[in-house]
């Protein structure tokens, strides 16, 4: 049965861009649903699980991903979380992804979204409101994107090892995995390749890329991040994720940092 496309939070006549603020508890999950309108997700504190189709990513708080309307969606809360979500008017997104991106947020972003949030929404014949609408959608549309999301496989003995790798990325030992999947190595590993187009390895890789980065952007260093992901030397880290990201995890992380403004009178 296909499911309901909610439009209860889309703009209505008038308003550019709605929102919504909310409190979850650790281990709140939304099921999946859509909406009507594009939106922006954001965590302004807190870890956020999305799920959409067969893909998965880790958002924290410098992050957050666009969902183009329409699309099923679910999210889990691993702690609390503080959202803010931000429903675009159809057509302001128009120069936006057509598929769910993890966008990186910028600190003038940041507010731009707290302040959206703050005025409920933003009226389309109001000029302040006009004004800090443009803002947004000229931050969203430069936002940096983030390679940083997982496709699950569909057989389910594969989807149990991905989901125990996405728990514990650090995990190692892949016949131990298969096995507390009642699978084999061989099986698991066939799957891998139909489902997600993809070795194991190569998978897992990815995996480990995602929470990376999400440790590098909660401030941990590089030797620890390393260990967490499941790599024995930092230098193993470092080599993947500058074959990936194209810069080393200390010179990524240091883009992210708002710029010293203690100088400014």
């Amino acid at each position: 049965m296909r499911q309901k496309v909610l439009t209860d939070y889309d703009p209505k006549p008038g308003i550019s861009v709605a929102t919504l603020s909310y409190e979850y508890p650790s281990g709140y999950q939304v099921p999946e649903h859509a909406h009507g309108a594009d939106q922006l997700i954001y965590a302004t504190r807190g870890v956020m699980e999305v799920s959409a189709r067969a893909s998965f990513w880790l958002i924290p708080p410098q992050f957050a991903i666009w969902i183009p309307a329409r699309t099923r969606h679910s999210i889990r809360m691993p702690g609390a979380v503080s959202m803010r979500t931000l429903y675009l008017r159809p057509g302001l997104g128009a120069r936006m992804p057509s598929l769910c991106t993890v966008l990186h947020v910028s600190p003038l972003l940041r507010e731009l979204v707290v302040e959206a949030v703050r005025l409920r929404r933003l009226l389309a014949k109001n000029h302040l409101h006009a004004a800090l609408r443009d803002l947004i959608v000229a931050q969203l549309e430069s936002a940096s994107p983030i390679p940083t999301f997982v496709t699950m496989p569909k057989d389910p003995r594969a989807l149990a090892v991905a989901n125990m790798v996405v728990a514990n990325p650090a995990a190692v030992r892949m016949h131990a995995l298969c096995a507390q999947a009642a699978s084999t190595v061989r099986t698991v590993e066939r799957a891998f390749q139909k489902d997600v187009g993809l070795t194991f390895e190569m998978w897992r890789r990815q995996v480990r890329l995602m929470k990376a980065v999400e440790l590098l952007v909660a401030g941990r260093a590089i030797k620890e991040v390393a260990f967490e992901v499941g790599y024995r030397q930092p230098n193993a880290l470092v080599a993947m994720f500058r074959q990936t990201m194209g810069v080393t995890p200390k010179a990524w992380a240091t883009k992210l940092e708002p710029p010293d403004l203690s100088w400014v009178k």
